[in-house]
């Protein structure tokens, strides 16, 4: 990773440019250099910050969707950023659904891809075989359309958290959560404008989630990236940069 993880106050994250503020939230699996493209091309126009969720932190007891949202909202407290366009993949995108629901008045807009809070086909309730770095590879594989997206580095860093015991008791913890959280009832209420950014082969929140969530979102738009799976600004970055461009223009520019 190329930019600086600041610690601050109980608080990590990476903080770059200026302008209006975009909050990039990493899904469950996620590590921040997931989000390397975006910080690199849209810093040169806007504040974007990227927090770390604490999600080896938390009191194992209180683990959850809702714990993690309400960080943001200290997070956000805390930075005194006003309003923000929430950008969340996978986890990170349930996250950011949650705290909009509670916080709407602190988000200008709202960016999906890949997101839980209706249905996913991850890991599933365990690790039947994580001492296997095979196993592990296949899994993380499955997130892409293209397999080679997986490098190394990544399935390292999975590998090695799914075999800390520590952490594969929190991560289990946290998918059931983010399953037994859904948010159909409430999607509702959100009527600030949503972008849903969607992997046309996303095997883990597949198309017609996505459809789903521009179903119920009232004020949404769906935007689909072809030949992409469950993470677009990772595997096909460029055209998930250039949806988002389009749409923060329309509704920052208003």
């Amino acid at each position: 990773m190329r930019y600086e993880v600041i610690e601050e106050d109980g608080f990590k994250y990476i903080e770059a440019g200026k302008g209006e503020t975009l909050v990039l939230l990493h899904g469950l699996m996620g590590e921040l250099s997931n989000w390397e493209d975006a910080i690199d091309h849209f810093k040169e126009n806007y504040h974007v910050i990227v927090p770390i969720l604490p999600i080896y932190d938390l009191p194992i007891l209180t683990l959850g969707v809702k714990s993690l949202s309400k960080h943001i909202y200290k997070f956000i407290k805390f930075k005194k950023l006003g309003q923000v366009v929430l950008i969340g993949n996978s986890l990170g995108g349930h996250v950011g659904l949650v705290f909009t629901v509670s916080h709407q008045e602190h988000v200008k807009a709202l960016v999906l891809t890949g997101s839980s809070g209706l249905y996913e086909n991850a890991f599933g309730g365990s690790f039947p075989r994580r001492e296997s770095y095979e196993y592990i590879k296949e899994k993380v594989e499955f997130t892409f359309y293209d397999p080679a997206t997986a490098t190394p580095e990544l399935v390292e860093e999975v590998y090695k958290s799914v075999n800390d015991r520590s952490r594969v008791i929190r991560i289990l913890a946290l998918a059931k959560s983010a399953i037994r959280h859904n948010m159909s009832k409430d999607l509702s209420r959100i009527t600030i404008p949503v972008s849903l950014i969607w992997g046309k082969q996303d095997k883990v929140t597949p198309p017609e989630v996505a459809e789903e969530f521009h179903e119920l979102l009232p004020n949404s738009e769906l935007n689909w990236v072809d030949l992409c799976g469950h993470a677009p600004m990772m595997e096909r970055p460029q055209v998930f940069n250039e949806y988002l461009d389009k749409f923060l223009n329309r509704i920052l520019l208003k």
